[in-house]
């Protein structure tokens, strides 16, 4: 990495992008960005030392040697024009990402269709208890980082691997956790099958000297990790070497167990985030906290301080008496998941907002969502973000509410806040769901 003296990096302020760039700042690079947007991330980036760019113009590449950019940048991106142009070397975010993994010898990676960032988050809170002081890169702000991201002094590296685009088949986990391997990214993928070979091929990146954490019952992921070089080791509800157990809720949704290795137990856990999922999110954890040799009183000490990650079930604040909860999910299974979570918590009723992401995903899984949303009480839906994509007229979240007995399709933000100051009252929860913008309207509801 220390061959390259100035680096550019398009679009970085996003939550990967923004990490990298604050690697390179600590290690001394000079850095420079563009992103269009603003906010505490491209603040605080500006405070470290470096230069940002509000525009994607040719012109911002001027004197650097390496030009990052994320897999939603397009060949005709003019900076990736003008780098080419210049033969100014250009790589995309999971090599960059891999090749800063190259520099630890315990190089940690969470994948999994959902549950990748709560997952890095837990894993986060574990090694710091342990003393370990790891490097973390994750997709999403925690309170003991202050922000995404955490420069340490050890062989240690934690970071989510997103499978789209096979971006993690870049990276060199030592242990790579596998959460789930569902239908998603169907823009990029073929079918579930081509998704499966994908997560095989990131299990093979294991050494044999490492290992490699599935879910016992979900069978995809077994299928992928039949070829892993490295030791396998399972967690589930049912079945696995790790198992929960004794599982009780209070009345937040907070979940109470034990985690079991056979019929031994290793750790008992109280956790602080709702949702059933996170119990089985927990005991992933243990089960990779053992295979690195954690003592189990430490891993069970951090999991007990894990407060959560921001826009994961995130308690927002009031509007009318309501409490308004903010959930990134954005797939239908994830869906599922926050509508369990609503109905373990002591509520009158739930206003359940919800923003689709992306066409292709609302498209390609259209059923699905008219499915899991079905089971939403109070359904109200705001119009699809769009992300990296553009309208093709095939999908819309007007069709999807009208797929759906009882979903109110609203056209703009204003008008679902003024649908709830009308309807919320106290003791209702009003949630918003989704990987876009819609926090805002939680936020603007709150104020």
């Amino acid at each position: 990495m220390n061959k390259y003296e100035y680096v550019h990096l398009v679009g970085i302020g996003g939550i990967s992008m923004s990490a990298i760039a604050k690697v390179l700042l600590h290690n001394g690079t000079r850095v420079s960005g563009s992103d269009t947007g603003s906010g505490e991330i491209i603040d605080e980036l500006k405070n470290m030392g470096a230069t940002i760019y509000g525009s994607h113009d040719a012109s911002n590449i001027s004197g650097q040697n390496l030009v990052v950019y994320t897999a939603a940048v397009k060949d005709d991106n003019p900076e990736l024009v003008e780098a080419r142009k210049r033969d100014i070397e250009t790589v995309d975010r999971a090599t960059m990402l891999g090749w800063i993994m190259k520099d630890y010898k315990n190089a940690i990676s969470v994948a999994g269709t959902h549950g990748k960032t709560t997952t890095t988050s837990m894993m986060t809170y574990i090694l710091t208890e342990a003393m370990l002081d790891p490097t973390v890169m994750v997709g999403g702000e925690l309170d003991i980082l202050g922000g995404n991201f955490k420069m340490g002094r050890s062989d240690y590296f934690i970071t989510e691997s997103c499978e789209y685009c096979r971006s993690f088949l870049k990276f060199f986990p030592k242990i790579a956790i596998i959460l789930n391997v569902e239908e998603d990214h169907l823009d990029y993928y073929r079918d579930i099958d081509d998704i499966i070979d994908a997560f095989s091929d990131f299990a093979g990146l294991v050494p044999p000297d490492g290992y490699v954490i599935i879910p016992s019952e979900d069978k995809n992921a077994v299928k992928a990790a039949e070829n892993a070089k490295g030791k396998v080791i399972t967690f589930g509800w049912n079945s696995g070497d790790f198992r929960p157990v004794n599982i009780e809720f209070n009345r937040y949704g907070y979940a109470e167990f034990d985690v079991c290795m056979g019929d031994k137990k290793m750790a008992s856990i109280k956790l602080n985030v709702a949702g059933k999922h996170n119990v089985l999110n927990a005991t992933a954890c243990i089960a990779a906290a053992y295979a690195m040799g954690i003592d189990m009183s430490r891993a069970e000490s951090g999991l007990n301080k894990f407060t959560g990650t921001k826009r994961r079930f995130e308690k927002k604040g009031y509007c009318n008496g309501a409490l308004v909860i903010d959930d990134y999910a954005h797939h239908p299974t994830e869906i599922k998941t926050t509508i369990d979570s609503v109905s373990r918590l002591d509520h009158n009723k739930a206003w359940f907002i919800f923003q689709p992401h992306t066409y292709t995903r609302t498209y390609t899984l259209f059923d699905e969502f008219v499915n899991v949303l079905s089971k939403a009480e109070n359904l109200i839906i705001a119009d699809i973000y769009a992300a990296r994509e553009k309208d093709t007229g095939l999908v819309s979240s007007k069709k999807l509410a009208d797929a759906i007995d009882g979903a109110v399709y609203l056209d703009s933000f204003e008008k679902i806040e003024g649908y709830i100051r009308q309807n919320a009252s106290e003791g209702d929860v009003i949630l918003t769901v989704g990987a876009g913008n819609v926090v805002k309207i939680g936020e603007n509801l709150i104020k």
